[in-house]
């Protein structure tokens, strides 16, 4: 089997579609798209509803299949995995960070950064003592033992971060992750975020802010399940251009 483009390449995209239903019910989410993405890049993915992005995310976390296409990420063309095959990578490859927290409301906030490594098989103690240290890099040392009932939507998405950071893997997807937060407390969650690629990940962030896109390394707009020519841009940071409501000429 062959390899991924580079050894900086983590995910590689190559003619991906994505279909749902047959004949004239099919809806195509995502039309023979291409991207490529660097270890270490902080990427947004940028579009209206219905453009594809969150079909790109589940197709790079695995969670999705192409209809046609491969999808290479950390080395691996992971659309060939068997389903054991692909949960064992994504425990180790992947974390993902989504707009409504999806932390179990029975568990304190150790207890759902914990969670992935007990999964994985991580050693107790060492485990607990990561855990710690994770919330405190996401600044609730003191809000370990509380429930997500007992914390602030910004804390619990906090949480949510240091959660997806528990098994240490290469590749952070975060899918609006400031949608269901005030602008302030979204600003704070998305420095979280952007302080990721110093650290060694790779983060694609999908988002309908564009002034939080503006601050991304490079902005990959999407329209109609289609990506934007050349994989994107550098963003301006006066202003976020070419202007993503002009997208009708792809």
């Amino acid at each position: 089997m062959a390899s991924s483009a580079s050894s900086g390449t983590i995910i590689d995209l190559r003619r991906v579609s994505r279909c749902y239903g047959q004949g004239e019910s099919e809806v195509v989410a995502l039309a023979d798209a291409s991207l490529a993405i660097d270890q270490g890049e902080f990427v947004a993915v940028v579009g209206p509803s219905g453009s594809g992005k969150s079909t790109l995310l589940s197709l790079i976390s695995g969670i999705d299949r192409p209809t046609s296409g491969e999808v290479w990420v950390t080395g691996r063309r992971i659309d060939a995995l068997t389903e054991n095959q692909l949960a064992r990578w994504r425990r180790r490859a992947v974390g993902i960070v989504f707009q409504f927290f999806q932390l179990l409301p029975m568990l304190t906030a150790l207890e759902n950064v914990l969670l992935p490594m007990e999964i994985n098989g991580f050693e107790a103690g060492p485990a607990r003592e990561r855990a710690r240290t994770l919330l405190a890099q996401v600044g609730l040392t003191g809000r370990a033992r509380h429930l997500p009932s007992e914390l602030s939507g910004g804390e619990q998405q906090r949480v949510a971060i240091a959660r997806a950071l528990a098994n240490d893997p290469p590749l952070i997807l975060a899918d609006e992750p400031t949608g269901n937060l005030d602008e302030a407390t979204g600003s704070e969650i998305f420095e979280l975020l952007a302080m990721m690629p110093a650290r060694g990940k790779t983060v694609v962030l999908v988002t309908h802010d564009q002034a939080l896109a503006a601050r991304a390394g490079r902005i990959v707009p999407m329209h109609n399940g289609r990506i934007a020519p050349a994989g994107g841009w550098q963003p301006d940071r006066s202003s976020l251009r070419p202007s993503l409501n002009d997208l009708s000429t792809w």
